[in-house]
């Protein structure tokens, strides 16, 4: 028997398309970021971390003022801006520094290991502050995704050197990265996340003033591919992926927003493979396949029996899965 339902619901229901667009906001952030990397390695040979930092942090305020203008977004409310300022001092400013001088301390296995714990403490600061839930499926995911940075990390130790100072720069980043995420998360029910974004970034960026004798100095000897790398990282990297990671998370959880980013690191095998010409090992491109395994995992929904002779969702999408991404 045929189905009278229109095409459209049967493509794509109604309750899907914010999912989707969410998904497709993560995706952005996650090979965003992932391009990260492979900037930060050329731009760090000319830049300070901390005039890194604050030239990025430059570039992507200007980038969100502009946008902010255009489309005339205001000063966000009183209510949003507790989170706002927590989250632009610990991931936009202190996070930026201490990666970038960290990464300059450890070789990138370390440094992937230790900034990989990242997610696992937003899951669990999440469950604890925003009283967000860890399903069976996103612990799995994230279990698997840890397994694969691991392995990631190990195939690529021995490149540099290592040092106590940089994994502890190394973990300071993460936690960092934890806590201006979990912060982040409430500033999004009272503002948006192109507001969030841009306040957040101009938050780090008065953070990091400090450093602006350092950057013009380094502005003047630095090659010009360095510079525009560090133009790069602030309108891509920061403004543009920062906000759709903004938008996907006001619309899931802390915690699986944080698991997504573990395809960052296969990611960021691909990339060097095709811009650098660094071939990768058998055991390196098999983390990586577990770390995208892994984040599948954690996204995959659980199926539900279908009505007979029903047509479309058997149900309402429970409340945790409606802004799943």
């Amino acid at each position: 028997m045929m189905s009278t339902a229109p095409a459209s619901s049967r493509v794509l229901p109604p309750h899907r398309r914010p999912e989707l667009l969410a998904a497709g906001a993560a995706t952005v952030t996650v090979v965003l970021w992932a391009s990260a990397f492979v900037s930060i390695r050329s731009a760090g040979e000319a830049y300070s971390p901390g005039a890194l930092a604050l030239g990025r942090l430059l570039s992507g305020a200007l980038a969100l003022g502009v946008i902010c203008l255009l489309r005339r977004e205001g000063v966000p409310p009183r209510s949003a801006w507790r989170g706002i300022a927590i989250s632009g001092v610990l991931w936009f400013g202190f996070y930026m520094v201490v990666l970038n001088w960290g990464e300059q301390q450890v070789d990138a296995g370390t440094a992937a290991l230790v900034v990989n714990v990242g997610p696992i403490l937003i899951a669990l600061l999440g469950a604890r502050l925003l009283g967000d839930a860890l399903p069976p499926r996103l612990l799995a995911g994230m279990a698997v995704s840890f397994a694969g940075a691991v392995t990631v990390g190990l195939s690529m130790s021995g490149e540099g050197g290592s040092s106590l100072l940089g994994v502890v720069l190394c973990l300071l980043a993460a936690m960092a990265y934890a806590g201006g995420v979990v912060a982040q998360k409430p500033a999004l029910a009272h503002a948006s996340a192109l507001q969030v974004t841009t306040f957040g970034c101009l938050v780090g960026a008065v953070l990091c003033l400090p450093f602006a004798g350092q950057l013009v100095h380094d502005a003047a000897a630095a090659p010009v591919s360095a510079t525009l790398n560090m133009v790069y990282l602030g309108v891509f990297p920061t403004a543009l992926a920062f906000t759709t990671w903004a938008y996907a998370l006001a619309r899931t959880t802390a915690g699986r927003m944080g698991a997504t980013t573990y395809a960052v690191p296969a990611l960021v095998v691909l990339m060097s493979w095709l811009t650098l010409g660094e071939v990768p090992g058998l055991l390196t491109l098999a983390g990586g396949a577990l770390c995208l395994a892994g984040v599948a995992v954690s996204r995959s929904r659980r199926r539900t029996a279908a009505i007979p002779g029903q047509v479309g969702p058997t149900a309402e999408p429970r409340r945790e899965d409606a802004g799943r991404v």
